[in-house]
């Protein structure tokens, strides 16, 4: 009897196998045609959602979304291997295509060999400075600008950018997911939404970009769409979602998105160049409060503009995971100095334990004047200020994505009178290929253990000028200490612990380590770079 129960199991297992199954971190789609008489759906179906039930007997709420017409769905990202059961709710209870629809489906194993995929979504790992996959391996953030990118590209551009940055080791593309001032249509030119007191979604804009999410995703790549530009001055603000719409059109907006995108592999920016504090501090908790206050899928960031910093005032808002910060393209002492003695600096350790990444450092070729030299300091200084936990990288020809000699930049001031390289051209730049050695070189060592401690040096360089500053972190127990020294100087560290260490340079410009001859253990460790140019000094416990 029981072997009989057994070949029936086995025999239903594979027929459900065969007809509706899905791997683990793989996107579930679902489809449902509504009975109801719908004017504008977003607004006419208050709640439309699906509970799923996990082998193991987990509950996970998930909302749907419309997709043109009477169409609606729902997608999913199983995190259990076995049998899943769901049924939908739908606030209009008659709705007899969106209300009460049950199934079941089998995960099974996931064989792409890429990160997401066999350790899982991306999470705020709770008490720590970084983020980490769901089976607790740590995630460094290495993220890429291409704001138009998902909006004006082909396919075909799409992928060559993608490709590149995979294989330059990238982990994530931060990209806009509406018309702004930097975009007022996309490539086939139309807009996410019209209207603001009351908006329309427009369905097969968002059908195009479902593509471009899946493109990122299929590389192992994590996308980070910017739900609400927000930039509150300059030209084309009136194009940007998170400038004009009222709260609530603000919210149903982003929770539109979040509902469409959630089954991908994501980190959200709420905002993209906002200001998030004084006199718009209470709208955007209220905005962030609404969307990712209840469960959700993906991780959370804003983006401010400019030199904010947002961590003090958003310390209690726990839908926040990650501080994000954007220090300017700059490389001035007021920056600099920002940078290295800011808020970020002073205070990370006051706050509750969230990833601190800046999110918008300089953009190389921006004005004509932002070299690889000024993308690399910031981007060092930047990821030593604080706990490591990730940095981006920005060209000023492939935001905008430039696809020709000449084409102009929208609504950006003075950068429209210039002509940036295009897209093509700026992955290739110096500094693109040297934010991926950084990525690289950072994950070669236990970076989560990482803390800055400028305590340990005898004297700092940046004291005295600005942009000599040099940046250091450490493990705690000092086994392994890395110092960023943006030029050539001598870097004295004092060896609190009598430890004996062998010391290698790591040169950020070409990929390639240098080793210093010898061992040191004096109560003070001085090392000079072999040349003149910007190295990164490692030191490793031999004891």
């Amino acid at each position: 009897m029981k072997f009989r129960f057994l070949l029936t199991f086995l025999f239903c297992t594979h027929l459900l196998l065969a007809e509706d199954s899905t791997a683990i971190w793989n996107q579930y789609e679902l489809s449902f045609e509504s009975t109801s008489q719908l004017d504008n759906p977003i607004y006419d179906i208050k709640e439309f959602y699906a509970i799923f039930s996990s082998p193991t007997g987990r509950e996970v709420r998930v909302n749907g979304f419309w997709d043109g017409g009477q169409n609606f769905k729902i997608r999913f990202l199983a995190d259990e291997i076995g049998a899943w059961r769901y049924e939908t709710k739908c606030s209009n209870e008659g709705d007899q295509g969106l209300h009460g629809q049950q199934g079941q489906f089998i995960c099974i194993k996931n064989t792409n060999a890429h990160e997401i995929y066999q350790k899982g979504a991306i999470e705020r790992s709770p008490g720590d400075y970084f983020l980490r996959y769901a089976d607790g391996t740590p995630f460094f953030f290495a993220g890429c600008t291409a704001w138009n990118g998902a909006l004006k590209s082909t396919e075909e551009e799409w992928d060559k950018y993608l490709d590149h940055r995979m294989q330059n080791h990238y982990s994530a593309i931060q990209f806009v997911t509406t018309q702004w001032r930097g975009c007022e249509k996309d490539s086939r030119g139309e807009v996410a939404f019209t209207g603001s007191g009351k908006i329309e979604i427009n369905p097969s804009f968002y059908q195009r970009l479902d593509v471009k999410f899946d493109e990122v995703n299929a590389r192992g790549l994590v996308a980070a769409p910017v739900l609400l530009w927000a930039l509150p001055k300059g030209d084309g603000r009136h194009f940007s979602p998170g400038y004009y719409l009222p709260d609530e059109e603000a919210i149903l907006l982003a929770r539109y998105m979040v509902a469409r995108y959630g089954a991908h592999h994501v980190i959200w920016l709420l905002g993209g160049d906002g200001t998030y504090i004084n006199a718009y501090e209470q709208r955007w908790k209220n905005i962030g409060r609404k969307v990712f206050t209840d469960y959700h899928p993906g991780v959370v960031a804003q983006h401010p503009g400019g030199s904010s910093w947002i961590g003090e005032a958003y310390k209690g808002e726990d839908w926040l995971d990650v501080v994000g910060y954007q220090s300017s393209h700059n490389n001035g002492e007021w920056v600099v100095n920002w940078i290295n003695k800011g808020p970020m600096a002073n205070t990370w350790d006051e706050l509750p334990p969230k990833p601190i990444i800046n999110l918008e450092p300089n953009y190389e070729e921006i004005f004509h004047r932002i070299t690889a030299t000024d993308v690399r300091n910031a981007s060092y200084w930047s990821l030593f200020a604080t706990p490591p936990a990730g940095i981006t990288y920005g060209a000023n020809g492939i935001w905008p994505w430039i696809q020709y000699e000449g084409e102009k930049i929208e609504n950006h001031g003075l950068q429209k009178d210039l002509s940036p390289s295009t897209w093509a051209q700026s992955i290739e730049f110096p500094g693109s290929l040297q934010i991926g050695y950084l990525s690289a070189f950072i994950q070669s060592f236990e970076w989560w253990s990482l803390k800055p401690a400028p305590q340990i040096l005898v004297e700092q360089p940046g004291d005295l000028v600005y942009n000599k500053f040099i940046s250091v972190v450490s493990d705690p127990t000092r086994k392994t200490i890395l110092a960023y020294t943006p030029k050539k100087q001598p870097i004295k560290v004092r060896n609190e612990r009598g430890k004996t260490y062998n010391a290698r340079w790591f040169d950020p410009i070409h990929n390639v380590f240098v080793d210093q001859k010898g061992n040191f253990s004096d109560q003070t460790l001085i090392l000079t770079p072999p040349s003149e140019q910007d190295f990164i000094l490692v030191l490793s416990s031999v004891q």
